[in-house]
């Protein structure tokens, strides 16, 4: 019998009664999902249902792409069956780790790192969540310290660190040159957040990019996290998750491990999944590698919450196991064409425009916003949408440095992608 009122941990470890979460932004909804309404107000202002409309918005390759291919959907509902549906592990099922670890990243003996290293995570943004409360619990030891991105990054980069209780710091980056971040400029932002009494919990690398397509070679990926280390930010997160869409080679896992000490593997964290590269966005399969604890920590947490499901990881097994090339050959090949046509067409259209590898290509509006005589690039997306039936992300969405761009998605078959160039272009010089 308990006879009065007991917290469930020692006294010691009760979190402290401050009032931050009272002055937090209310965090918007992401309007990725909304942009596409502006096609419907085209079809209906034409008068015809079946109107021609082109959707440069999305980075869902399962829709505009052929998506995960049947067999391999065949193939992991067969280890589904055989699973069964009793509860895993809550960071994944032995097999995937190790079909993860050894068939997927061939990783290196001489890096340390093995199964034991990979958690299975319900999607790329748990996966990051998770990260995320591992550099706080890990790393600074406190909420309200930085998570560092690029100055135009990823919607999601803005609000999944906010809500878990990091602040959300944008390093400087020339437009020029993709708004790459930089050694510099991880050092000035270091100096800035130290001025104002906090640390910085975490840097995230991401190549390809998203929003920009900007492209990183891992050496360069390389210097920048050492720098970041040295610098004193806690950890270093790869998000790779494009690193497959690219006109080369996938990221070298034994060659970034090996380019740092253990004592530096440590403070390393990468996220990949089937998302893009086997346009698997409603499958959520994806996977955090990184050192033991912190592979231990997401284990324990997500006991008590997100635990990711098994079709999932039999998806990965199945498609790692075949090897993955060969496995996501239908959503790369057509993205490739894409691409090459898509860069093709803005340089012969005199754009200013980023595009690396990956989905995306970055495009500067800053003209047709003046002749249209918008505020941003918000204003000429839905311009385009509704008057054009072309639909593509207002880069103001993803912060203020992007408000005279737009990010225009390939990830469609290549003459589609052709045609939804051709369209954008219309809308623009109906403008001028």
């Amino acid at each position: 019998m308990s006879d009065r009122p007991v917290f469930a941990v020692p006294d010691a470890h009760l979190i402290p009664a401050v009032g931050y979460p009272a002055g937090q932004m209310t965090i918007p909804p992401s309007r990725m999902f909304m942009i596409k309404k502006g096609l419907a107000a085209y079809r209906q202002k034409v008068g015809r249902p079946d109107a021609e409309t082109y959707d440069a918005s999305q980075g869902d390759g399962g829709e505009s792409l052929p998506g995960v291919p049947g067999d391999i959907l065949e193939a992991a509902l067969r280890l589904q069956q055989a699973q069964g549906t009793a509860y895993d592990s809550p960071h994944g099922t032995p097999r995937f780790w190790k079909a993860t670890a050894e068939a997927y990243w061939a990783l290196d003996p001489a890096t340390g790192w093995g199964p034991d290293n990979v958690a299975a995570v319900q999607g790329g943004r748990d996966g990051l969540i998770k990260a995320y409360q591992a550099m706080i619990r890990l790393g600074t030891g406190r909420v309200g310290d930085a998570l560092l991105t690029s100055a135009v990054p990823w919607i999601s980069y803005n609000w999944g660190p906010y809500a878990v209780g990091m602040n959300v710091l944008r390093a400087p980056g020339d437009p020029a040159d993709g708004w790459k971040i930089t050694p510099e400029g991880v050092a000035e932002s270091v100096a800035f957040a130290a001025a104002q009494g906090r640390k910085i919990g975490g840097l995230i690398i991401t190549s390809p990019d998203n929003p920009t397509g900007r492209t990183m070679p891992l050496t360069a990926q390389i210097a920048l996290a050492k720098a970041a280390l040295e610098a004193g930010v806690a950890y270093v997160l790869f998000d790779w998750i494009y690193h497959w869409v690219t006109d080369g080679l996938p990221n070298d896992i034994n060659e970034m491990l090996l380019a740092f000490t253990p004592e530096e593997r440590k403070r390393l964290i990468v996220l990949d999944g089937l998302t893009k590269s086997l346009g698997a966005s409603n499958i959520r399969s994806a996977h955090v590698l990184a050192d033991q604890g912190v592979i231990k920590f997401i284990s324990s947490q997500a006991s008590h919450g997100v635990i990711p499901d098994f079709f999932s990881q039999a998806v990965a097994i199945t498609a790692y196991e075949m090897g993955f090339g060969e496995a996501c050959e239908s959503i790369v090949r057509p993205t490739a064409e894409s691409r090459a046509g898509l860069r093709r067409f803005l340089g012969e259209q005199g754009f200013t425009y980023v595009i690396g590898d990956g989905y995306y290509a970055f495009v500067d509006v800053t003209r047709w916003i003046e002749a249209g005589g918008f505020a941003d690039s918000a204003g000429l997306g839905e311009y385009l949408a509704q008057e054009h039936g072309i639909a593509v992300v207002p880069g103001v969405y993803f912060s203020e440095a992007g408000a005279n761009w737009i990010r225009f998605s390939y990830a469609l078959p290549p003459e589609r992608t052709h045609k939804a160039a051709e369209r954008f272009l219309e809308g623009l010089k109906a403008l001028s």
